[in-house]
């Protein structure tokens, strides 16, 4: 499977960045990272993680 397809679930993007679940919740609803709903669960892609990062340190990717 490519990255760009890999999903994560709340609690693996909560351990790869290091942040609580409010803070997450506050991207994921500001918009800041990109995922989706399925049910009542967040998904969220790699990809998106990855953009996050990369636009909140200035690295272009």
């Amino acid at each position: 499977m490519s990255d760009n397809y890999e999903i994560w679930t709340t609690d693996e993007v909560m351990d790869y960045l290091l942040v609580g679940r409010n803070t997450l919740y506050n991207l994921l609803r500001k918009g800041k990272i990109k995922g989706f709903k399925i049910g009542s669960c967040w998904k969220i892609p790699k990809k998106a993680v990855d953009d996050y990062i990369a636009s909140e340190s200035g690295i272009n990717t």
